[in-house]
């Protein structure tokens, strides 16, 4: 087993890490060892040096990689290099040493509220089993802010339908409470309806036509698909509804700790982007509204 492939069975069976963080990580760290062997010949990652580390995330920044990316996978060396640090492979971590690029603000993407209930309301989903099921899917995810491996994963087990609750699993394995608004209620229950004739014993709540689990790139496509139909936004992923969730949330004067308690953010500081989304929004308005602007 190489050193690599050491790392990643520790991310995955010591740190529990989700399968798509895993291949995140494995790619990343692949990237870099190609970048090596090209200049350096066979590499050797144990004698690793902060200057070719540094020239690496260099390179990912000339060659056009926004400087979230480069800082995400110099996060992965870093992650690496102190594994191999740990394990007593090395004597010091040379990504340490390698500061990651300077990053601008991002708002995030969010698609208005008027548009949400557009598409919510206005019968764009077809009276099928796939229809059923991709209206909740759209309805869970911008109801409840949860995340795609979170909606993926979520079972029938984990559904309160008495108190409109579902338990979610989210980072790190920890569990949270979120609610659900009682307006879904009706699109679980047709769901539901019309799932139990494709496969009723299968424990997860969403499922292909087939009868499986939903996967990754099928919530992506549903996702991307329906938000075509009433907005321009570049982005149109499971995460865009995600920020539309807390944007909204903001917008209409919900607490910012317990907002970052729905979406099971670690720290406050996560969470603080989104009210400079809602600072954009009160410029707007005061823009309109104000006589002297």
């Amino acid at each position: 087993m190489t050193l690599q492939e050491e790392f990643i069975h520790y991310l995955q069976f010591e740190k529990r890490y989700s399968a798509h963080t895993i291949v995140a990580y494995k790619k990343d760290l692949d990237q870099f060892i190609q970048y090596m062997n090209e200049r350096v010949g066979e590499f050797d990652v144990k004698k690793g040096t902060s200057k070719q580390i540094r020239s690496y995330v260099a390179a990912l920044m000339k060659e056009g990689s926004q400087s979230r990316t480069a800082s995400r996978k110099l996060a992965t060396l870093k992650s690496f290099y102190r594994f191999l640090l740990r394990n007593e492979y090395i004597e010091t971590n040379p990504a340490q040493l390698v500061n990651p690029p300077k990053m601008g603000k991002k708002l995030p993407t969010f698609v208005q509220e008027e548009k949400m209930n557009n598409l919510l309301d206005l019968g764009f989903f077809a009276d099928d089993f796939e229809g059923a099921r991709n209206l909740c899917i759209i309805s869970l995810l911008y109801g409840t802010g949860i995340r795609l491996a979170e909606l993926k994963n979520l079972k029938m087990a984990q559904v309160n339908f008495h108190e409109h609750v579902i338990r979610v699993l989210g980072k790190r394995n920890k569990e949270r409470i979120v609610p659900y608004p009682r307006s879904i209620e009706p699109v679980l229950k047709d769901y539901l309806k019309k799932r139990e004739e494709i496969s009723g014993n299968n424990e997860f709540l969403f499922l292909t036509s087939g009868g499986k689990q939903i996967y990754d790139k099928m919530i992506y496509r549903v996702v991307h698909h329906y938000l075509a139909m009433v907005t321009t936004v570049a982005k149109k992923s499971p995460h865009v509804l995600r920020h539309s969730f807390a944007t909204h949330l903001l917008n209409h004067g919900a607490d910012l700790n317990a907002v970052k308690e729905l979406l099971g953010h670690s720290n406050l500081s996560a969470t603080q982007i989104y009210t400079h989304t809602t600072f954009e929004k009160l410029k707007e308005i005061y823009k309109q509204a104000h006589p002297r602007d």
